[in-house]
């Protein structure tokens, strides 16, 4: 046994994610479309399959059937093997939403039987739902020579976002001596990833201590760098938690820049191919005569006939002549009809855009969702999946179209800036 296979893996993928709005109304956070081929929680995925560890739990919870079929039997990322594999850890305890995990420490409690029937000398923590590349392993390795009890990924964000975070202060060791959980006035810009390196023994320990405390950023973390050895490792490269729609469309928008910090093809992310309906159903991208593509992401499947700009389109979507995409997100197999505009929008799967419509209408962006005033206020608008737009139809800015709204939701053509269909 190598030394990367003596870490255990537990992913955590369970949470509602309830800022992404629409898009987590028929699934998991972590199995939301990104960078048309990929789903969120392949980056985590991948980045244990390249650190070399081979035993993963993936904690599940809220809406999780389309993670599940994701995942399948892990193969993808090489989880398969007499040596090595991936498990589906929902909650155990209950069927009542009191049973269900109530912070990050207790799903690992919640799932000690599988902790134990995996030793190891180090149990790694990892959110499902962040866009990075790590090393893990050289991750592990700062943990043993600091000789920690814990380590916590960390790295500098910009005060404007501490807030939103954990937050550690060092000494010149890189131990963390104060620990601040999502403080309003922070007194550093040193914040935690997420991500959490324990040692075995250790971590059994301090769950047993006191079953009342159930997070390890608001109650675990706290308490152990009082009297043990709890260090921060410092990480420089790109990393985002996309739970908010502004934030995911950044790093859609960020894979499209000249010289991107993000590209999943050269960090050696793997999408599942399969439970995308992409090695067999689909074929590659045609271009008619008259199209015109610029700094956009064009997935298998695709057929554009009208104009693309800085966009991301995942497999199957169809665009008509004369149409015109700007600064979106389009996942699989939406159609957008001769003579539609988008502009700064989100579609989830199989949207329908009639004939002339336009998405994004206007330059005033300064009037937010009315229900959702802090998920939408830049200007994106949100259509849930299997919508279908009326042709004319006229959508404004930050305006949200529910899923599977079809013709009839509609009671006039035109939507203003804010609104709800």
């Amino acid at each position: 046994m190598n030394n990367q296979e003596d870490t255990l893996v537990l992913l955590l993928a369970g949470g509602v994610g309830s800022r992404l709005n629409i898009l987590v109304q028929t699934r998991a956070k972590p199995a939301v479309p990104f960078a048309g081929l990929y789903r969120i929680i392949d980056f985590s995925l991948s980045n244990v399959m390249n650190s070399g560890m081979r035993h993963v739990g993936v904690l599940t919870q809220y809406k999780p059937l389309s993670l599940m079929r994701h995942l399948g039997t892990g193969e993808p990322w090489d989880f398969t093997g007499r040596s090595r594999g991936i498990k589906i850890l929902p909650p155990s305890t209950g069927f009542r939403d009191s049973d269900w995990y109530k912070g990050t420490a207790d799903a690992i409690r919640q799932n000690l039987n599988f902790v134990r029937a995996h030793p190891s000398k180090e149990i790694l923590i990892l959110s499902g739902d962040h866009i990075y590349e790590m090393d893990l392993y050289a991750l592990v390795e700062f943990h043993r020579s600091k000789k920690a009890d814990i380590t916590i990924g960390m790295m500098i964000v910009p005060q404007s976002q501490i807030h939103q975070f954990g937050t550690g202060i060092t000494n010149d060791e890189g131990r963390i001596v104060e620990w601040e959980e999502k403080p309003k006035v922070p007194r550093t810009n040193l914040a935690s990833m997420g991500i959490y390196v324990f040692n075995y023994d250790y971590l059994l320990k301090l769950l047993a201590e006191d079953k009342a405390m159930v997070d390890f950023g608001m109650h675990l973390i706290p308490r152990a760098i009082t009297r043990d050895n709890v260090f921060a490792y410092p990480f420089e490269g790109y990393w985002r938690d996309v739970g908010t729609i502004q934030a995911y469309w950044e790093a859609n928008m960020d894979l499209l820049k000249d010289d991107p910090e993000i590209s999943p093809e050269n960090w050696g992310i793997r999408p599942n191919l399969e439970s995308e309906q992409l090695l067999a159903d689909r074929i590659p991208a045609r271009f008619t005569s008259g199209s015109r593509v610029n700094r956009s992401m064009i997935s298998a499947g695709c057929v554009i006939e009208g104009e693309v700009v800085n966009s991301v389109l995942s497999p199957g979507v169809k665009v008509g002549p004369g149409s015109i995409i700007r600064d979106s997100i389009i996942m699989h197999d939406c159609s957008i009809e001769e003579g539609a505009k988008i502009d700064l929008a989100i579609m989830d799967k199989r949207v329908k855009i009639g004939k002339g419509s336009v998405i994004g209408k206007g330059e005033k962006k300064d009037i937010p969702n009315s229900k959702y005033p802090d998920h939408l206020y830049t200007g994106i608008t949100l259509i849930g999946k299997e919508a279908e737009i009326p042709p004319g139809t006229v959508i404004g800015r930050n305006c949200i179209i529910n899923p599977w709204c079809k013709q009839n939701c509609f009671t006039d053509n035109v939507i203003q800036d804010g609104a709800t269909i």
